[in-house]
């Protein structure tokens, strides 16, 4: 398996050097914001990164950037995000459909044009860039039969992002999969199963010796891995291998409590106002990631969190924003307290559409949800 991983390496790296061939034959006229690379630990590096938010559906967006009703992201949008005190962005980005058949799997160089150009407004801003592969469920799997075939295209899709990145310094960092999981399978949203936990430490191990192997900065790039559906259930967080390596730190995905997080405003009385029980899940959520991981020197990312805003009266036209303020001031309290960032998810989403998880007006470059940025900012301050 090692020697076939090895063939798809090297020949995707020989294909994605001849295709930035340009880049580096203009290197004198570059004006990247590439930043440096300090060679510090994924700890040290991860305590910086302060408040983050999510730039979604909007790069993962099967179809394309603005596929699913945001607008073109710019320049102006992530000054907005940046100049309202987020200093960490995530850029969800699904490859597939931008990528072509075996055995090269090559992206789109118009996309990883695009993406690196979005890449580049938020180090403008000397922001910290969590770059991963989102919306790959049709292809990645995490189970035995056909396993060999998703570790060489993961491989390839990273030998060419990475390649593509290699000159970029610290503050961009890479997370290898968002949510693994069998879609519709066995305790999809709780841990999997054995067979699924197995396979996804496989993958993850793919992802890390392939970014390592494009050397450069690369070498020393802040990596992140992920549970099984990036869950922090008990048998998710206590199965994940974490690699002895000091560049590495897990991603986790926590809607605590989902009662309240997500659940309709009918379910029950508590799926609208914040109470002392929510804190409590809350306080339990991040005791066990200490437990499991800050402990033992492992540092985490909460790279999705957030609430949607409910609706208490139709008539008045009234919102459950200051219950989620209170919740937001609970939630990002206690990351801090274990030294844990947190990116919002932030899906443009806010009075209509899927899960209303949207902050910021996009299109207005205002905030939906003053009181929430608020909350997170005051939370770290405090």
């Amino acid at each position: 398996m090692k020697k076939l991983i090895a063939f798809f390496t090297a020949a995707v790296m020989a294909v994605s050097m001849t295709a930035c061939s340009g880049k580096a034959e203009t290197a004198a006229e570059d004006t990247r914001p590439l930043g440096e690379m300090r060679n510090i630990s994924s700890a040290e590096l991860i305590a910086e990164m302060g408040a983050g938010w999510n730039l979604g559906n909007t790069f993962d967006a099967l179809g394309g950037e603005t596929a699913w009703g945001n607008p073109v992201t710019t320049q102006e949008m992530i000054d907005e995000i940046y100049k309202a005190g987020f200093n960490t962005i995530r850029i969800p980005t699904t490859w597939d459909g931008h990528m072509g058949e075996a055995p090269d799997y090559t992206v789109d160089p118009e996309w990883l044009d695009r993406v690196e150009e979005v890449v580049g407004y938020a180090l403008k801003n000397d922001m910290y860039v969590i770059l991963n592969a989102h919306h790959e469920d049709s292809w990645v799997k995490p189970k035995y039969d056909g396993l060999d075939n998703v570790k060489a295209q993961l491989s390839a899709l990273w030998t060419q992002v990475a390649i593509r990145f290699s000159d970029y310094g610290d503050h961009l960092i890479f997370e290898g999969l968002n949510e693994p999981r069998i879609k519709g399978g066995k305790n999809e949203w709780n841990g999997g199963t054995e067979e699924g936990r197995d396979c996804l430490n496989q993958l993850n191990d793919t992802f890390i010796k392939t970014v390592r192997a494009t050397g450069g900065n690369n070498e020393t790039r802040t990596l992140l891995i992920t549970t099984f559906a990036a869950q922090s259930v008990p048998v998710a967080i206590e199965n994940l291998t974490v690699p002895d390596d000091k560049y590495v730190g897990v991603s986790i995905h926590a809607y605590t409590p989902y009662r309240f997080t997500y659940d309709s405003v009918g379910e029950s009385w508590n799926a609208l106002y914040f109470d002392d029980s929510c804190a409590a899940e809350i306080e339990t959520l991040f005791g066990n990631l200490d437990k499991t991981f800050i402990s033992k020197g492992i540092p985490v990312i909460i790279t999705e969190y957030g609430a949607v805003t409910k609706t208490i009266d139709k008539d008045w036209g009234t919102t459950n924003k200051d219950e989620v303020a209170k919740w937001t001031s609970c939630y990002v309290s206690a990351a801090e307290k274990y030294g844990i960032p947190c990116v919002w998810w932030d899906n443009g989403y806010h009075t209509s559409g899927n899960e209303l998880f949207g902050i910021f007006n996009r299109r207005e470059l205002s905030w939906y949800c003053p009181e929430i940025v608020e909350a997170i900012m005051d939370s770290l301050a405090g």
